[in-house]
């Protein structure tokens, strides 16, 4: 009896593995071992009866949902996770774009103020966005836009693909984020047209925005405003910065006198917008995000499938 047993699991493994793994049909399973097709269909469901073929129907928008649930109760605030699980790892930013953009869309009403960050998610999102027949609707960069190198920040094309989008002008803020001095950046933001353009950001009743890395290859690590020993004492502090205000695992400014230097909106701007959407596409940018998140700067998450479930597992 044992012996029967015993050879009918080999049996079952020997037809289920040419079955699942060398994708071979019953009827040449049957040919090749010389067996009846029908004794085949009885050994695979025999070795599932055994446990020795388990069969897991993965859902991607069940996942979702759990992710977005287990995080909204996580942060409390509220979650959107775009399906990526079948997405190529080269499209996920462009996919995370193109739902940020149907996002956005919905929610936008005439004489809203959108205020944007640049960077290659926001140019994903503005990339990405449908003309709409609304009107009255200003969009304003967050951040200075000018950088010493050749670097592309993409900051233009973001907002001129915004204004397009919802028929405004664009205001731009023809400025470097980074000042070698606080003096001299006081002095300009007490420009009146710049002084304008600030006030028109804290005025934005939507900000969206992502968040950057401390990584080498952090976009702002290559626009020439910090000295290496900047970069060194900010890898060593923060987790990535919000708007280019570097900020530890807490969400809190790591360096007071770089940011004096940096122009833009504050931080704490973002925690009384009506949308304060922050964006993320790759794990690289899950620390920044769950920083940002303790600090209570964004409202609304939208981020890709596997950096979402990082983010729940750096949360647990």
């Amino acid at each position: 009896m044992t012996e029967t047993t015993d050879q009918r699991i080999a049996q079952g493994l020997t037809v289920a593995k040419l079955y699942y793994q060398a994708d071979q049909s019953q009827s040449q399973i049957a040919q090749q071992l010389g067996i009846s097709r029908p004794t085949v269909s009885r050994l695979l469901q025999f070795a599932r009866k055994q446990g020795l073929v388990r069969i897991q129907i993965i859902d991607p928008v069940q996942d979702v949902q759990t992710l977005e649930q287990a995080l909204t109760d996580a942060y409390h605030v509220e979650v959107h996770v775009v399906p990526t699980q079948l997405t190529a790892t080269n499209e996920v930013l462009n996919t995370v774009g193109q739902y940020a953009a149907r996002y956005l869309e919905s929610i936008v009403a005439e004489h809203d103020v959108i205020g944007i960050g640049w960077g290659k998610t926001i140019y994903a999102i503005g990339q990405n966005l449908q003309p709409d027949t609304l009107t009255g609707v200003e969009v304003i960069q967050l951040k200075g836009s000018v950088s010493y190198s050749t670097e592309h920040t993409y900051a233009y094309e973001s907002i001129d693909a915004f204004a397009n989008a919802f028929h405004a002008m664009p205001q731009y803020l023809p400025l470097p984020v980074i000042f070698d001095h606080q003096q001299t950046k006081e002095l300009v933001e007490a420009e009146r047209h710049i002084q304008y353009l600030l006030q028109l950001g804290e005025k934005a009743n939507i900000a969206i925005y992502s968040a950057g890395t401390v990584r080498n290859t952090a976009l702002v690590f290559q626009l020439g405003y910090l000295q290496d020993k900047e970069k060194h004492y900010l890898q060593q502090h923060a987790v990535g910065d919000i708007f280019s205000r570097y900020i530890d695992e807490n969400g809190e400014i790591v360096d007071t006198e770089l940011n004096q230097r940096t122009i833009g909106i504050e931080l704490d701007s973002l925690r009384h917008k009506d949308h304060s959407i922050l964006v993320a596409a790759g794990d690289a940018k899950v620390p920044a995000v769950q920083a940002a998140l303790r600090g209570g700067y964004p409202n609304c998450l939208i981020i890709d499938q596997h950096a979402a479930a990082e983010l729940l597992k750096a949360t647990t």
